[in-house]
């Protein structure tokens, strides 16, 4: 079976940096709905169409297509009274960015003083080139169910 719009495609990644160094890898298949329903970057669901199992994929992503461009206005110096006791660098938190009350993004603490706490609501790899590859280990049709929530769905049904 080839991946088409609407199947539920598993594969297998590695994403290094372009100095070779592995970030992540997956110890089991991943999978996601196929078709361009946002579970997987568009870049790498085009290069995944009309492939099957076992193919290969080996891409560089952009910033653009990955996990976007670094931006210093994400990073941000808060008062060490907002957070708990027991704030350490390596936290997150969601917060919204200055002057957006209904977006909410992840904030990694970079840096604690006793005053202030230096959070970051940046990916950890954005405005990095990335080196992502892939093969592909299953190609299935989605269920119906899963077409009508643009979601895979667990082994045992519907999860959210």
């Amino acid at each position: 079976m080839q991946v088409v719009k609407d199947t539920v495609v598993s594969i297998n990644y590695q994403l290094h940096d372009m100095d070779g160094q592995l970030l992540e890898k997956t110890d089991e298949p991943v999978s996601y709905l196929h078709g361009g329903y946002d579970g997987i970057f568009p870049i790498v669901e085009e290069q995944l169409h009309n492939k099957s199992v076992g193919d290969t994929v080996d891409l560089i992503l952009e910033p653009d297509m990955a996990f976007g461009e670094y931006d210093p206005e994400l990073v941000r110096i808060e008062p060490r009274h907002l957070f708990p006791d027991n704030v350490e660098v390596g936290m997150q938190f969601e917060g919204s960015p200055e002057g957006d009350d209904e977006d909410y993004i992840l904030y990694t603490v970079t840096d604690v003083t006793p005053d202030k706490v230096a959070v970051d609501g940046n990916h950890p790899w954005a405005g990095q080139r990335l080196k992502f590859s892939c093969t592909i280990t299953e190609v299935r049709p989605a269920t119906k169910e899963e077409i009508e929530h643009e979601h895979v769905h667990g082994a045992g049904g519907h999860h959210h």
